[in-house]
């Protein structure tokens, strides 16, 4: 029988494995600085769980791309973090990131196994959303245990199955709207939700960069959240259901430096590339023309931020490529 792990990486494979060889070089330094801080005795075992779990998933990477003459990616090093520095976030806004970022990795991580054929590959993928839905299942617990997990609305509970019957289901400019779908209620919770951690994170980045350009982006992007945490956030009032609070008081005083420009600037690119993601799955679940339409509009603008972040990350030198097609008219011209 033909021993599959001897077939070539695919292309999706590749992306698979290389972006989460970057995201868990970024995971192991941002834990290791969360473990030096921590306070809380409860939330202490999750983070050092979480730091083991990434550092096992570099192990485990690093022996495939050693076995396919892959270069193993550079990612993010002990030089990109400075453990020493003051406390930058608290305990509570530790376990509210940790959650965030399962929640990315489930949707990665369950995007690659569809694209995966090597069982390897597949193994390890899949390996990383059971983890990913280990570590949801555990921060949830922990915060509803410690009163500072705040669930999505109640809603009533229908008491018949019906149907769409008028047009007016979709109306949302003129006239009387339709209340809110479960859906829409869902995205609209978790997108101010994301942009409300978001913004903490990358106040905290502004604070404590030394590079005036990259300040002046993180600044910029401190506005786009709170943007975005009001649209989003104003929906939901107008339907009087409640929205997230916000993060801001999670982030303490200290502009002492902890992560390198480089780092920082990665993290708020994964960040935005999963937001844009989440945008356009709000979109497609969001029927209610003034709400899809809302979405529609900001995706363009949040990705002319990204494209500044990257214009900044290539003048520095900060890019890492990732793999690519092969230029055969450049091979041909050589």
């Amino acid at each position: 029988m033909e021993d599959k792990t001897k077939i070539r990486l695919t292309a999706a494979e590749m992306a698979g494995l290389w972006t989460q060889y970057i995201n868990d070089t970024v995971a192991v330094c941002v834990n290791s600085y969360f473990l030096e801080k921590v306070v809380d005795g409860e939330a202490r075992p999750l983070i050092e769980w979480t730091l083991d779990t990434a550092k096992e998933n570099i192990s485990i990477m690093q022996d495939l791309f050693k076995k396919e003459d892959f270069p193993i990616p550079i990612g993010f090093t002990e030089k990109d973090v400075n453990p020493t520095a003051p406390r930058l976030f608290s305990d509570t806004f530790s376990l509210m990131y940790l959650q965030h970022m399962s929640f990315i990795a489930m949707a990665a991580n369950s995007a690659a196994l569809g694209l995966a054929t090597r069982p390897d590959v597949f193994a390890f993928h899949k390996r990383v959303l059971n983890k990913g839905v280990e570590l949801q299942e555990k921060t949830t617990n922990l915060m509803l245990e410690q009163g500072t997990y705040v669930k999505t609305p109640y809603i009533p509970t229908p008491d018949k199955v019906d149907f769409v019957e008028k047009q007016h289901f979709l109306a949302g400019f003129f006239g009387k709207k339709r209340t809110v779908t479960a859906m829409e209620i869902a995205h609209l919770f978790l997108n101010t939700q994301t942009n409300a951690i978001g913004k903490a994170l990358i106040t905290g980045f502004a604070q404590t960069t030394k590079t005036d350009e990259v300040k002046q982006y993180f600044l910029r992007g401190k506005q786009l959240s709170q943007k975005y945490v009001d649209t989003f956030s104003n929906f939901l009032i107008k339907e009087d259901l409640p929205a997230p609070l916000s993060w801001d008081s999670a982030v303490s005083d200290t502009t002492t430096s902890v992560f390198s420009d480089k780092l920082m600037m990665y993290h708020v690119a994964a960040m935005i590339a999963a937001g844009i993601g989440n945008f356009g799955m709000a979109l497609a679940v969001s029927p209610r023309r003034d709400i899809g339409l809302e979405y529609a509009s900001l995706i363009p603008e949040i990705a002319l931020y990204a494209e500044d972040g990257a214009n900044i990350m290539i003048k520095n030198g900060w890019m890492e490529e990732p793999p690519q097609a092969a230029d055969r008219d450049q091979l041909i011209q050589n």
